[in-house]
């Protein structure tokens, strides 16, 4: 059996950071019900057209996920709002502005008081205590901002000009840690009995994936450098031209690492012992000289010679694939990672969850606006008549 079968989460969500923690809840096999404002949805589905005419962000992150369409503001939908939680959540999710699940009624002051075992789980971008609000929670939070203000972009790109990530990270750093926190929460429930909130901030789970370059600054010393797609504090590590045109990544950790490299790979065994690069932090100080050698040792090698010789020595090695690479990736394609799931448009390919899995993650369909409206309203009582006036009142 899926591990949370059985277990069904109701959430209010947009963009990437609570619809990938939801999304993967439902891998596991927890019942998602995603509610969306009717007419438009998820404001993620309008992103783009890449996915046959569906925007890719959207396809991504809501497989397996039943539609709900209800204008939470409309005291008829808010009802059915109401009974839903109660009656059929285990857990509840929304990353909609900060205050605003509360002004809903889904704060979960309110509805601990009449479903003590509830887990709810806010996501914002600076966090939302009432108690320790700071400064920063109200402000929008978008991840390029977040990125910025958790100190990634001033470590991230070329001595020349800072960069951004191009996936969403502090996104998807959020949806993670909002997703590991609920399945903590559901163990501790299993206990307890107990349910709980949880209050999910972009910032703080971005500034713990700055990592090393926080504590390399420890006491004002200097950040680390940025340095492109190499590393900054290790050297050789990072990308190298062969002399087809194409680009080589490798990376070497230690001493005899870096031996075997000047004998096997560039075959230049004299240089293992030049004094300039006989530790890490020397070849960091040399890098420009040593990245000189070592493109000229390269100049007269395709990639595939290159990174032939790096095989041999064994040498940690990489193509620089690009998106189209990455679907026909051999690696994915021999461990069976390729599946399909359901859309509005028909069959997509879809990637495995990563994981090994006893029992098949579930890999349902890509839910068009609205889908399990009519559904999802029957199951709480409502008949086709009821569901016809909230429909002509414009509340689902």
């Amino acid at each position: 059996m899926q591990p949370l079968k059985g277990l069904t989460v109701v959430t209010l969500e947009h963009a990437i950071a609570a619809p990938l923690a939801t999304r993967h809840l439902a891998d596991l096999g927890a019942r998602v019900i995603k509610i969306e404002r009717p007419g438009s949805g998820d404001f993620a589905r309008g992103y783009d057209q890449r996915v046959r005419g569906l925007a890719s962000h959207f396809v991504w992150t809501n497989r397996s996920k039943e539609s709900l369409t209800l204008d939470v503001k409309h005291p008829e939908a808010a009802k059915v709002l109401e009974r839903l939680v109660i009656e059929k959540a285990d857990v509840v999710v929304q990353n909609l502005a900060p205050g605003a699940a509360a002004r809903l009624g889904l704060g979960y002051e309110s509805l601990s008081r009449r479903k003590p075992a509830l887990i709810v789980c806010d996501i914002s971008g600076y966090g939302d205590d009432p108690a320790r609000p700071g400064p920063y929670r109200d402000k929008k939070a978008y991840d390029l901002l977040i990125q910025s203000e958790a100190g990634f972009v001033s470590v991230t790109g070329t001595p020349q000009e800072p960069c951004k990530a191009g996936p969403s990270i502090a996104d998807i750093a959020a949806g993670m840690y909002a997703y590991t926190s609920i399945l903590a929460a559901l163990l501790q429930r299993a206990q307890t009995g107990q349910g709980q909130r949880i209050d999910i901030s972009m910032l703080e789970s971005l500034a713990e994936w700055t990592s090393y370059p926080l504590y390399y600054a420890f006491e004002g010393a200097e950040p680390p450098p940025r340095t492109g797609a190499s590393h900054a504090t290790i050297y050789p590590y990072g990308p190298f031209p062969a002399g087809d045109g194409g680009t080589v990544m490798l990376g070497l950790q230690n001493e005899r690492e870096w031996v075997a490299f000047c004998e096997k790979v560039l075959r230049q065994p004299a240089l293992a012992t030049d004094p300039r690069f006989t530790a890490n932090y020397k070849r960091v100080a040399e890098r420009e000289a040593l990245r000189a050698i070592i493109v000229a040792a390269f100049a007269s090698l395709s990639v595939a010679q290159v990174l032939e010789r790096l095989e041999a020595a064994q040498i940690a090695n990489a193509q620089v694939n690009t998106m189209r690479d990455v679907w026909g990736h051999p690696q994915l394609k021999a461990r069976g990672r390729w599946t399909e799931v359901g859309s509005p448009q028909g069959p997509l390919p879809a990637m495995l969850p990563p994981g090994s899995w006893d029992v098949a993650p579930r890999m349902d369909p890509v839910p068009a606006l609205g889908e399990h409206t009519d559904a999802i309203l029957a199951e709480l009582g409502y008949t086709a008549g009821d569901v016809e006036a909230l429909r002509s009142a414009q509340a689902v």
